[in-house]
């Protein structure tokens, strides 16, 4: 029998491709034909009906080999809507995987049929968030993934150069629930960039700020809504990826890259006030994804961290600062994987207190008790550095006095390690004959 954690995956991989299939030939359901134009150098292909005057053309995509493959197998699919309301059910019952409310499943359904993602809407926040137990098999905090928020991301070139438009946003929320209304805009009162049901469902609709600092709303065209500019949010939606919110047969949405979204997390937290929930809910989403990414795709988080960092001083600053407020484990386990000391930690110190030492015979070590931000640090000297660099002739009591005899020294070179060195384990440090051997030759230099 295939693992659970294996099968999880494949299951949410068919659903994953059956819903885009269904979505795909549902957009384009009636006779046309499929043509590429070429902008600065890539291919769109748009869905072409009719012909002279009553001739009109719908954005398709940007050209992928699965783009091509899905053109090529156009109608080809029949429609599984049983099966693919089976496979979310297997995902919610069997295992656990989270479903958004009723309310906010109808919402993203109807956005998803007008085009929403088609046109390069990508759905941010915690209904994004919503979707990574099923991408990346694991399962994620339960009070991490409650909301009653949708956030629609869309870069405004984008939106400009689809040419082509979903109906109005109002227009489609009132074809879900009556009670939505506009909500004008805090700065433009004759702009919205939110709508809002009598139920609490809200959307809001947000695009990246990458010039000067404003807070008047933008047009999205395609979209046929105006939406908030926020800083930070270009990173987050570059290069989003495909998932399925598990409603009905499943809502086919594209949203933020795992790796993305945690170091964006880390990053805004700073620029919420202290105190807000929002901000802690930041924190604890980037925490539960760093810990499964670090296991699951290290390689992308190296990446994601790599280009946030690269963004310059205020970038660095925030993801630094972020970074620290994560639970200790999940941060080392990040540190690790991106290859970066904890002496990058604004503010991180390996402090000792007086507590008596004890030799470890399951691991051969003489343990002490360590503190580095308030958390307790597991710290140890081999049983090697203390017979080759401390003169103990090789009883255990013996190691324990020379630890004792060399206290501050060895409490130095645990402190050099667990702020400079290599993280070879989470919330510990462990001084080795060759840690010792380097600290030697670094004090005659």
């Amino acid at each position: 029998m295939a693992p659970p954690k294996l099968v999880l995956q494949t299951t949410y991989a068919e659903l994953l491709d059956r819903c885009t299939n269904a979505a795909f030939d549902s957009a384009f359901a009636e006779d046309g034909s499929f043509i590429a134009k070429t902008v600065k150098a890539r291919r769109y292909w748009y869905f072409q009906t009719g012909a002279g005057e009553n001739r009109s053309q719908r954005y398709v995509g940007p050209e992928t080999p699965e783009l091509l493959d899905r053109i090529a197998r156009h109608k080809e699919h029949r429609d599984d809507i049983k099966e693919r309301r089976a496979l979310v059910s297997t995902l919610v019952r069997s295992f656990g995987l989270p479903r958004p409310i009723p309310d906010i499943g109808n919402v993203l359904a109807a956005l998803a049929n007008a085009g929403v993602f088609r046109l390069r809407g990508v759905l941010v926040g915690t209904v994004a968030f919503q979707a990574y137990p099923g991408m990346l098999g694991v399962r994620l905090p339960g009070a991490l993934l409650q909301t009653g928020d949708i956030d629609i991301a869309q870069f405004k070139n984008a939106s400009v150069a689809v040419g082509d438009s979903t109906p109005p946003v109002l227009e489609i929320l009132k074809g879900v629930d009556t009670t939505f209304r506009a909500v004008p805009h805090v700065v433009d009162g004759r702009r919205v960039t939110s709508y809002a049901a009598k139920g609490g469902v809200r959307v809001d609709f947000l695009t990246p700020n990458t010039g000067r600092e404003t807070g008047e709303p933008q047009a999205l065209p395609a979209l046929q809504t105006d939406a908030q500019p926020l800083r930070f949010l270009d990173y987050l939606i570059h290069d989003p990826e495909p998932a399925v919110i598990l409603h009905g047969a499943g809502v086919s949405v594209h949203v933020p890259a795992p790796a993305r979204f945690a170091i964006h997390k880390l990053i805004v937290s700073r620029r919420r006030r202290e105190g807000v929930a929002k901000r802690d809910k930041d924190i604890q989403q980037a925490e539960a994804l760093l810990r499964a990414l670090s296991e699951l795709r290290p390689h992308d988080l190296k990446e994601a961290w790599d280009e946030a960092r690269e963004r310059g001083p205020t970038w660095r600053q925030l993801l630094e600062e972020g970074l620290r407020e994560v639970e200790s484990v999940a941060r080392d386990l990040t540190l690790s994987t991106v290859g970066a000391v904890r002496s990058l930690i604004p503010g991180i110190d390996l402090e000792f207190d007086s507590a008596p030492p004890r030799y470890d015979f399951s691991r051969d070590v003489v343990a002490f008790a360590g503190r580095a931000l308030g958390r307790p640090v597991a710290c140890a000297i081999s049983r090697e550095a203390l017979d080759d660099h401390f003169g103990t002739d090789g009883l255990d009591k013996d190691r324990v006095q020379a630890f004792l005899r060399n206290r501050s020294k060895i409490e130095q070179m645990a402190r050099a390690k667990y702020l400079n060195g290599p993280i070879e384990a989470p919330d510990a440090v462990l001084v080795k004959t060759s840690d010792v051997r380097g600290s030697v030759r670094s004090s005659r230099r």
